[in-house]
Parts: structure tokens; C-alpha cells; sequence
């Protein structure tokens, strides 16, 4: 083998080490990984941040938000144009109800009774989409997806649940249990915008 054919084939192993390590994923939170992009209705999407919900001690979930490109202002992220996801991995097993009370309690935590009355009509389709649940296992995966055009589209471990929501403030409002006024976890708000 020539010194060049050598050095070539040396380099191309490098880069091919190089854009797999970050191809496979771009955060490792608790053990769990979050990959570098998430094709969304035919976008590419970058993530934008992970971490953990903690309740007290306990881990409960962890979480990928995923946009076009990245954000470090909550009003950034809301005004966004195109896709974008939310990714969220039990940490646990949760019964449909606990997971559906907590999305309300956040959900009414960070919008105006202008906004909840405004919002029932999705609010009511999420509700029936978790009572059609058994609940999260530890493991799950849930996909919370805007597609524009489509809407508000959920999957939980590949598979399709619940209705599609085509209202982009209601996907918003969605946004805002984790990134508005009073988010869930404080902790895990800032490293969703980017933080460490």
C-alpha cells in the first residue's frame, strides 16, 4: 500500500468515527440518549436541549425539545416558525392519571383563564388521549410533535394516540408547562433553552 492510499484511508476512518459519534446522539441525560436531529414532517430539527424532571428526589421523566434551529429565549422558541417536537422518556411507570394531572396542573399554571377557556376543546381531546392510556412504563417514549399543516401530532413508543390538535397557541400553551411563568421543573427549563 502507497504512503498516500494510507494516509488517505486514515483520514477517511477519522471522519467516518467523527460523524458517527455525532450523528448517534447528542445528549447522554441520566443514561438516556437524545439524538443530534429529528426529521419532523420532513424538517430536520436540531435540539435545542435535555434534561430531567425531578419531583422531590425522584426522577420522572427526561426531556428533548427540538427546533429548526436553536433558541435560548422562551419567546424564540414560541414564535418558531416550521416543526417541532417534544421528547419525553419515562423515568418510571406512571398511570395515565398521574401523567394527565400533571399536565393539566402545568398546563393551567402557565396560561390565563382567557387562555383555558379558549383552549377546552383541545384540552378535552389531550384528556381523552390519556384516559385511552394505560399509563407510561419506565422506558416509553412519547412524541409531542407540531407539524405545520397537521398539526399537534402525539406518538407514544412509534405509534399514533389521540386526536391531532391543528391549533399552533395550544401547542404553545404545551410548550409552556415546561418553558412559561411557572415550568415544572426550574432546573430542567434551563437546560431545554440551551443551558448546562
Amino acid at each position: 500500500m502507497s504512503f498516500p492510499r494510507r494516509k488517505f484511508l486514515t483520514a477517511a476512518a477519522v471522519l467516518l468515527a467523527t460523524a458517527l459519534s455525532h450523528s448517534a446522539f447528542a445528549a447522554d441525560v441520566a443514561g438516556i440518549r437524545f439524538d443530534d436531529t429529528a426529521t419532523v414532517g420532513g424538517q430536520v430539527l436540531k435540539l435545542n436541549g435535555a434534561g430531567v424532571r425531578t419531583k422531590i428526589v425522584f426522577k420522572v421523566y427526561a426531556l428533548g425539545l427540538y427546533l429548526p434551529e436553536k433558541k435560548t429565549a422562551v419567546a424564540d422558541v414560541l414564535a418558531t416558525q416550521g416543526a417541532r417536537r417534544i421528547q419525553i422518556v419515562s423515568m418510571r411507570d406512571l398511570t395515565s392519571d398521574e401523567f394527565g394531572d400533571a399536565f393539566m396542573k402545568g398546563l393551567n399554571s402557565n396560561t390565563d383563564q382567557a387562555e383555558r377557556t379558549r383552549f377546552l376543546p383541545q384540552t378535552k381531546t389531550f384528556g381523552e388521549m390519556f384516559a385511552s392510556l394505560s399509563g407510561l412504563k419506565k422506558g416509553d417514549v412519547l412524541l409531542v410533535d407540531w407539524v405545520p399543516g397537521t398539526g399537534t401530532v402525539c406518538t407514544l413508543n412509534g405509534r399514533k394516540i389521540g386526536e391531532t390538535v391543528q391549533d399552533v397557541a395550544f401547542y404553545n400553551a404545551i410548550l409552556r408547562i415546561w418553558l412559561g411563568e411557572n415550568p415544572a421543573d426550574n432546573s430542567l427549563k434551563g437546560k431545554l433553552l440551551g443551558g448546562h
